[in-house]
């Protein structure tokens, strides 16, 4: 009994001398301490636009971007490319479009919705080029009752699409579905409730004559 008495206080001792040499020394605040399995915890993840090391058929290693290029001659599911080049040519050309659209409240509804979103600031709530900051650059945008009552609709399309003159493109901000009924709303300011009908259809967008 007095054997195991003595191994159990000479482990205690000796677990004590262990602490107080081991609390003596100096740590550093930053260090996690030791770490079990830090694999667990902290596996290593790529990120959108980095790039990952990628082996070699030779054995070497390589970095390369995380996201490839879309296929030469594809295009991403649901997108529908756009025909005309932003220059003035297109601009003439995007005139034979009509708006695959139907005009009906609903789609003008929305059309009214999303103008007032992206559109009142500038061109005012009814068209007349009159928003807070329309008024606050170097020309007010022309009014859609008079100056631009003629304006055809691929031309607002296409207008709304690349930006034209001070205002910016909004193709970023607004689908082809959208930029429509915003076209479709902009022509009930113009008074133009049934557009023209055109004789050639030149759209990439399904569009096709009334």
């Amino acid at each position: 009994m007095k054997k195991v008495t003595k191994i159990i206080s000479l482990m205690a001792l000796v677990g004590c001398v262990a602490i107080s040499v081991t609390s003596c020394q100096k740590h550093d605040s930053n260090s996690p301490g030791v770490e079990f399995m830090p694999d667990m915890y902290r596996s290593p993840s790529l990120e959108s636009n980095l790039f990952d090391v990628v082996k070699n058929a030779d054995g070497t290693f390589d970095t390369v971007p995380s996201n490839r290029k879309p296929v030469a001659g594809t295009i991403a599911r649901g997108y529908m490319p756009y025909a005309f080049a932003n220059t003035a040519e297109g601009y003439e050309l995007s005139a034979t479009m009509r708006n695959p659209i139907e005009r009906n409240d609903k789609n003008v509804k929305e059309g009214e919705q999303l103008y007032g979103k992206f559109c009142t600031h500038c061109h005012g709530a009814t068209g007349e080029g009159d928003g807070l900051v329309g008024g606050k650059l170097p020309g007010a945008p022309p009014s859609y009752k008079t100056v631009l009552k003629t304006l055809p609709e691929g031309k607002i399309f296409h207008s709304i699409t690349y930006g034209k003159g001070l205002m910016g493109a909004h193709a970023s901000q607004l689908s082809q579905e959208e930029r429509w009924k915003v076209t479709l709303y902009v022509q009930k300011l113009q008074g133009n409730d049934a557009p023209a009908v055109a004789t050639v259809a030149t759209d990439s967008t399904a569009v096709t004559t009334k």
